[in-house]
């Protein structure tokens, strides 16, 4: 039998470090495991933070024996964990916001409960964020039933950043919002095939948004207003994370990192009721 699992406080969680990794759940228990298992495997961020926060409409996921196993871990490997619950539902941009203040840390990874990470990812976006300088780097998800569905009208969208990344105003219609197109299915990972990169190298490339795996700058990220504009929205939204990077990148630049070890689990979404769009919110 698990015993009670320490839930970890705010106060004795924020502390100055260099990396901390934010997730909204809810309903997800077996998702939520492998999603920290990926994260107990990773190497070369010492001492990185984790918060959970559970929306479940009962025991909240990290409760779940397996979910429970990898916070435990995780502490076993130095990272702190801060497990909460945030109750009643006010949106996803609501519940990014509430994250968002539980660290201090320079850089925070927006990540979602239904992403593994493959070992060395972490490493890589933040060695990609500290030489771009830009306000944040992310790895598109794969879907690796896709692996044999490939698209190459969609990879003409992918354009490499020579230098650092630039601010950028994208909006729809115009040729930067298509690049989204090259991060559906396992396109990104087709790329990645193609350019035979060595061992050991990345590359950054120009995007429009990214979803699931995004490494903030954190003080670029308040300064662009953060998720505050979950008060202009009703609570059955979706698209925050476009409507806080879009504003990122217009004032510091981002960029999407290849290769991507950041794979989608590809269970059903929990977000079901959808009325809004928040960037179409945010934008007007």
């Amino acid at each position: 039998m698990n015993r009670p699992l320490d839930l970890g406080t705010p106060e004795r969680f924020r502390r100055a470090r260099q990396l901390d990794v934010l997730i909204p759940t809810r309903n997800r228990p077996a998702e939520l495991a492998v999603t920290l298992s990926g994260l107990a495997a990773q190497e070369g961020v010492p001492e990185f933070g984790v918060v959970v926060s559970d929306q479940s409409d009962g025991e909240p996921a990290y409760a779940h024996p397996a979910a429970a196993t990898m916070v435990r871990a995780l502490r076993h490997r130095g990272h702190p964990v801060l497990l909460t619950r945030r109750l009643p539902r006010r949106g996803l941009a609501e519940h990014r916001a509430y994250l968002l203040d539980q660290s201090t840390a320079r850089y925070v990874l927006c990540l979602d409960d239904d992403v593994w990470l493959e070992p060395g990812s972490l490493a890589r976006l933040v060695t990609a964020i500290r030489e771009l300088g830009c306000g944040f780097v992310g790895n598109a998800v794969h879907g690796l039933s896709y692996a044999d569905d490939i698209r190459p009208e969609t990879h003409v969208h992918y354009e490499e950043w020579h230098g650092r990344p630039v601010p950028e105003r994208v909006r729809p219609g115009t040729p930067e919002w298509d690049r989204a197109t090259i991060h559906p299915a396992a396109n990104l990972l087709h790329v990645t095939e193609k350019l035979r990169l060595p061992a050991g190298a990345w590359r950054a490339y120009k995007v429009s948004w990214i979803g699931g795996c995004v490494l903030y700058d954190r003080a670029k990220l308040v300064d662009s207003g953060g998720f505050e504009f979950w008060r202009q929205l009703p609570e059955r939204h979706q698209g925050e994370d476009v409507a806080a990077q879009l504003t990122v990148l217009a004032r510091y630049g981002g960029a999407g990192v290849l290769p991507s070890g950041a794979y989608h689990l590809e269970s059903p979404t929990t977000v079901t009721e959808r009325e809004v769009e928040a960037w179409e919110v945010v934008l007007s």
